[in-house]
């Protein structure tokens, strides 16, 4: 993940431009390949999320959604039903479906993540990331240097050469996100695999942001290629050292970009 000592965007890293909604609304969010249903519980936990309902509030009818959005009652029971499945909403009959305390999303659904990072709390969001990053990434680290296979140490490895040979923004965050979940699976440790894929997505969306606040990347390939090279030569405390660099300057990125 990059660093930076400015805030000047490089040109060759440009976020991919959107596409239009599969509901009929003009600033409905568009999910390429997903049903009705899914498409329109997007909309509504988006809704949800960045604050247009807040806890507690009572949301509109089967049949309002239906008018609203121009779909069957049935795709609106089924996306209240996902979102139930999220804990973002609960319902009761002869009252409706509400939202629920913040408390109680389940912020480990990629869905809920992915709707998390769009919502105007974005600071709050990446400091959450950062800081579950760091209380594992560090020892998973060492746990890596210590553990790791030649299979995962080349699956480490072609992900820091990629993010150095990307041309864009998309193909940087990708290999930036395999970089740091294959370095998870190394670790040994079978509770962090499922963890780091639950919050691929919130990696995703923290890397797209940092790439886009710095100029530097030949400085943040560094810190990752001293990541690589200690895990490789099997120094953990070189390695914990090394993550420890790299999740500081990704806090001085995002500490700069509110000035």
């Amino acid at each position: 993940m990059p660093d930076a000592t400015s805030k000047k965007r490089p040109a060759k890293f440009k976020a991919e431009p959107g596409r239009p909604a599969v509901v009929r609304r003009a600033d409905a969010a568009h999910f390429p390949g997903s049903s009705v249903h899914a498409s329109l519980a997007n909309e509504i936990g988006l809704r949800i999320v960045r604050g247009d309902y807040p806890p507690g509030t009572i949301l509109p009818n089967e049949a309002k959604w239906s008018e609203t959005f121009d779909v069957s009652r049935s795709a609106v029971r089924e996306a209240i039903k996902m979102l139930m499945a999220k804990s973002l909403l609960a319902s009761r009959p002869k009252i409706g479906s509400w939202v629920e305390p913040k408390e109680r999303w389940n912020l480990l659904d990629r869905d809920v993540l992915a709707w998390y990072a769009t919502s105007p709390d974005r600071e709050v969001f990446l400091r959450t990331v950062q800081e579950f990053r760091h209380i594992i990434e560090p020892e998973a680290s060492a746990f890596a240097a210590m553990r790791r296979t030649d299979e995962q140490m080349a699956e480490i490895s072609l992900a820091c050469r990629e993010m150095g040979e990307a041309t864009n923004l998309p193909e940087r965050t990708r290999a930036d996100t395999r970089f740091h979940l294959a370095i998870l699976r190394a670790s040994g440790n079978d509770l962090l695999v499922p963890l780091g894929v639950l919050i691929e997505s919130a990696l995703d969306h923290l890397f797209q942001f940092v790439t886009r606040e710095t100029s530097d990347q030949r400085r943040a390939q560094a810190l990752h290629e001293a990541i690589e090279k200690n895990i490789r030569l099997q120094r953990p405390a070189a390695a914990r050292a090394a993550v420890h660099r790299l999740l500081a300057n990704t806090d001085d990125v995002i500490g700069r970009s509110r000035r």
